[in-house]
């Protein structure tokens, strides 16, 4: 039983961190899935990086296409599976860029190489080949030799807002608890779904 009187973030809170003391890998994986102008949805995975008292963080390239989708269209969900322990968490939103001074930030405790992919790789572009990449790679590491890479303008974060949350616990015969936040002019409202 979820206690629907605590704060949704305190129960993501402590669920993420049984999931990292029970050593489920990659706890903060998360699938983020978006949908194109055009109306066709994408999904992919990324990691987790802050949660806040207003949502939920994570970065990447503007230009990727979940970047382009959420240019367009900032609705959001992402999901949290954590198959081993039964359990999972969906969050629907909107994204909202954080601003350049908390994505640089971020940028600075990444590893040297992730600093340099950023600058090199044209996200979900075509390329050539694998070697086009080196090529690039090798580029921006002389061009940043002995200095600081700075944050591309086009790499950042994002905070998805929650307007609402479910909690999922898997039980034998599929009778499976659902717990729902959903965020109101009130605040949250919350009730069960059935499984």
């Amino acid at each position: 039983m979820l206690d629907l009187s605590k704060s949704p973030f305190e129960h993501f809170d402590r669920l993420m961190k049984e999931a990292v003391e029970k050593q489920v890998p990659e706890a903060n994986a998360m699938s983020v899935a978006t949908v194109s102008p055009e109306g066709i949805p994408s999904v992919r995975i990324v990691y987790l990086k802050e949660v806040t008292s207003e949502g939920f963080v994570f970065y990447g390239n503007y230009r990727s296409h979940k970047g382009q989708d959420l240019e367009e269209n900032p609705n959001i969900c992402l999901n949290f599976h954590w198959p081993v322990l039964w359990q999972q968490i969906r969050i629907t939103g909107m994204a909202v860029k954080l601003n350049p001074e908390e994505s640089d930030a971020y940028f600075r405790t990444r590893a040297r190489l992730s600093q340099i992919g950023a600058w090199a790789s044209n996200q979900s572009e075509e390329i050539p080949s694998y070697e086009h990449l080196a090529r690039r790679v090798q580029e921006y590491e002389k061009q940043f030799d002995g200095q600081e890479v700075p944050r591309p303008p086009h790499w950042g974060g994002w905070l998805v807002v929650p307007t609402e949350i479910e909690f999922w616990f898997g039980l034998t015969g599929r009778l499976h608890e659902r717990y729902i936040y959903q965020f109101t002019e009130e605040g949250w409202k919350t009730f069960m779904r059935s499984p």
